[in-house]
């Protein structure tokens, strides 16, 4: 019985560690001013944030640094690992946790750049899900390009929010982006992926719907990447 307990308890000191790995991931933002910071982010700080109604992140610049607290407001973008963030109002009459301001995740960085959050719309939970090592990287002038599935944590600061359906955005930015539904998805991403026919051709079969557009997201951009090749 005390073997057990002994491996019980290595196995919760194992999995606490990959928790708090994921924490504080690696990356860096970009402020209202242009100005970039690199370190470690928590996207998911606990507390109340800065401004009220405002999304948050936690930063520092290493392990022994002192973390702080930076409100939407403070923020143009910010990059955890290689997924890419943007801060954004809610697009028409929508409310993302009674937040005016909030960060959505650049899943497709086209023209026409494809956003997505999870709890958009739906009033209680917030922000968006990022997985460490896959996904879209950001320069330091514009979004990366790429799609992260797998991983799903609210960010925004708050904790203890339930999760909520994937919502799903188009637009040339943030401020001009409009919800993607069922109805506008096929000439959406016809719109966006025209240069390439035979994606063209599966979306007008169904072959891709709204239901698994990161199936469709990750298809394309191994198209794109196998083309440069």
């Amino acid at each position: 019985m005390r073997s057990i307990l002994i491996i019980l308890f290595f196995m919760l000191m194992i999995v606490s560690a990959k928790l708090y790995g994921q924490k504080w991931q690696p990356g860096r933002f970009t402020d209202v001013k242009g100005n970039i910071e690199s370190g470690f982010i928590n996207v998911n700080p606990s507390g109340r944030g800065p401004i009220k109604d405002e999304g948050f992140i936690e930063f520092k610049e290493d392990n022994k640094s002192e973390p702080y607290k930076l409100s939407a407001s403070d923020l143009r973008s910010f990059v955890v690992g290689k997924d890419s963030f943007v801060v954004a109002h809610p697009p028409g009459n929508e409310s993302w946790a009674k937040k005016e301001l909030d960060f959505v995740k650049v899943a497709l960085d086209e023209d026409i750049k494809i956003y997505v959050t999870h709890g958009g719309g739906g009033g209680r939970s917030s922000g968006i899900g990022f997985s460490p090592g896959v996904g879209a990287g950001i320069g330091t002038g514009g979004y990366g390009g790429g799609f992260g599935g797998g991983l799903s944590i609210p960010i925004g600061g708050g904790g203890g929010r339930s999760y909520e359906k994937t919502s799903w955005y188009y637009g040339d930015n943030p401020a001009g982006m409009k919800r993607l539904t069922d109805q506008n998805f096929e000439d959406v991403m016809c719109d966006i992926m025209g240069d390439y026919p035979d994606i063209v051709d599966k979306i007008h079969a169904k072959v891709y719907v709204l239901a698994n557009i990161d199936r469709l997201i990750a298809y394309f951009n191994h198209v794109k990447a196998a083309e440069k090749r």
